[in-house]
């Protein structure tokens, strides 16, 4: 059996491979057979957030009430549901490169008309958005890492760990959806 020191070592790893390959996917566009439809994907990562947030919650409220064994269900499950979440959510991105906010004709192209009628909503979404990336970035390692801890039964670090982990997860979490109404339109 690997030691936690080996998991926290493949836990590192993973998160940088995860890292370049979310800052690649915006630059690499893979070609598809013209039947690979994922244009439903943005409303089903949305759901996958939304369920990650409830999930979440509801395991930061087992652990207040004492329920050790809900709080774990309920983590791990959050877990499970964002992992297949960034899965789905670089394929799409590496298939379909990326939709640029106020194109309304959906062109590619932000033309001036277009960058008029999103003057005052575009501040809001960027802060939202590059808030989101950011967080996503600094929680996924402290979720990995908290995640080793419980499962080697250091829950003195596993605390320590969670303090940060599990605002930012929620957070994170819950602007998915947010993110997604805003730039719906535009898909």
């Amino acid at each position: 059996m690997k030691t936690a020191k080996s998991w926290y070592i493949t836990a590192s790893i993973v998160t940088i491979a995860v890292v370049l390959l979310v800052g690649a996917m915006n630059r690499i566009t893979i070609p598809t057979p013209d039947w690979w439809d994922v244009s439903g994907l943005p409303l089903f990562h949305a759901v996958l957030n939304s369920i990650a947030a409830i999930l979440i919650l509801l395991g930061g409220i087992c652990i207040k009430l004492g329920k050790k064994k809900a709080h774990r269900g309920f983590m791990m499950s959050a877990f499970m549901v964002s992992g297949i979440f960034l899965l789905s959510y670089v394929t799409y991105h590496f298939t379909s490169g990326h939709t640029l906010f106020g194109d309304l004709d959906k062109d590619g192209v932000l033309s001036e008309t277009e960058a008029l009628l999103v003057t005052t909503s575009k501040p809001r979404y960027l802060a939202i958005l590059l808030s989101h990336i950011a967080l996503a970035i600094v929680s996924f390692p402290l979720i990995l890492f908290s995640i080793i801890a419980a499962f080697f039964q250091n829950f003195t670090l596993h605390k320590k760990l969670t303090r940060w982990a599990y605002p930012l997860w929620l957070y994170v979490a819950i602007t998915g959806p947010v993110v997604y109404y805003m730039i719906s339109p535009y898909y």
